[in-house]
Formats: structure tokens, sequence, C-alpha cells
């Protein structure tokens, strides 16, 4: 009978796969820091654009994973919440500066031409492979759960879910940041809101998950939060 090896020895077969798999997990890696060196660079040219939009991403892709945070999702999927509240209004670049940074309230034909931007931030990412799930997330987070929304009209379950999250995310910082026309709103009045219109301009479970996941940040009194995607620090309140 020939000798059976020992259990403890390592085959030439299972180092050859060991070694694939190091491989193969180095190259998803590196493709992911490309891929994030890609996402730097887009949000620099949107920063160069329009320092505030950059900003107002920024917080509302840390509002969105709060939220994501609340309903229990997983690694992956936070990451992908980060990049669509990243890039959802990444399509401002196309929007003419005279609208874009008007001073005062927008008149219905510019408020026509603000609307393009979700269809523009489509355009930008979905000729990227691996941006083609966050285009349409970008594409359609101002569709309103009533299917009031826009470009679409699409209504409830239609709407891709982190197309809903983003909706709250934005409306919350568009209302609680100071422009200057008006003033920003309290964290308490947004709240209040956000559940006013749940059901109609909102997903009503998303809108309890927001709140309560935005209260358990208010009690931490920590001044800046973190994006990974990033990698900095930024300020909680909008300048």
């Amino acid at each position: 009978m020939g000798k059976s090896t020992p259990k403890n020895i390592i085959s030439i077969t299972d180092l050859t796969l060991i070694k694939q798999s190091e491989e193969i997990q180095n190259l998803k890696d590196q493709h992911r820091k490309t891929c994030e060196m890609a996402v730097r660079t887009i949000l620099q040219a949107l920063d160069a654009k329009d320092h505030y939009t950059y900003n107002h991403s920024t917080r509302v892709a840390w509002y969105s994973l709060n939220l994501g945070r609340e309903m229990g999702f997983k690694e992956k999927e936070l990451y992908d919440l980060e990049m669509a509240g990243l890039f959802h209004d990444v399509g401002k670049i196309g929007t003419p500066d005279s609208v874009l940074n008007k001073p005062t309230r927008l008149n219905e034909d510019e408020f026509e031409i603000m609307k393009e931007h979700p269809v523009k931030s489509a355009e930008i990412l979905e000729g990227f492979k691996d941006f083609k799930i966050i285009a349409k997330i970008a594409k359609h987070h101002h569709e309103r759960f009533d299917g009031r929304g826009y470009p679409d009209g699409l209504k409830g379950d239609e709407i891709p879910l982190f197309s809903r999250i983003i909706l709250i995310s934005d409306t919350f910082d568009a209302m609680t940041s100071s422009r200057p026309y008006r003033k920003g709103l309290s964290n308490k009045i947004a709240y209040e809101e956000l559940d006013e219109f749940s059901g109609s301009q909102f997903d009503p479970e998303l809108v309890k998950f927001f709140i309560k996941a935005m209260k358990k940040e208010e009690q931490k009194n920590e001044s800046t939060f973190f994006l990974k995607i990033v990698d900095k620090n930024f300020a909680k309140k909008a300048a």
C-alpha cells in the first residue's frame, strides 16, 4: 500500500488555487481603486463647476448611508449607495451657470432646464461599465412615490430603492441648507416636512428609517463625517 499524504501538508494543487485566488482578489482591488480614481476625477470636475453642488452631494451620500445602515444594508450595498449619492447630481455639470447659480428662485423655463440634470447624470455615467447601475439610480432620484415626479413618472416600487433613498436625502439637505434667497430649516421642521409628504412625494417606510437614523446621528454631536470612496472628512453642516 502507498503512503498517504499527511493531512497537514498542503498539496501543490491547493497552493495553486490559493495563489490564483489571491491574484483574482488583487485584480479586483486594483480595479476598485481605478474606479475610485475615476470617481474622484469626475467629482473634481463637479466641484470646479459648482462647489455648493459638490458639497451637497457629499452630504446626500452621508445621509443615504445613515438610512442604509439603519435598514441593515450590507457593505456592498452601502458602497453602491455612497457612490449613487456622490453622483446623483453630476449632470449639473451640463446645467448653464445662469440657472445653476441663480441667486433667486427659478422661473418656470429655468426649472424645466434644471429638471434635465437627472437624465444628464445618467448619460455621463452609463458610458462607464461599472457605473451603469449608478446611472439608473441617478436618473430616477426625482421620481415621486405617487408617480408625479420626473423624468419618467415612475411610481412606488417601480422607482429603484436607492433612488427613493436619495430623494429623501436630497430633499432633506435642500431644506436644511441656506441659500441666497432663503434660510435653511431646522432638522426638526425638515423631519415634519418629510413626514407630511410621506406617501405622496416620499416612500413612507423609508422616511421612518431616515428620521430614526438621523436622530441617532444628532446624539453623537460630531461636526464631521467620513466618506470611504473619496477618503475624506466633510463638515456635517452646509456652509
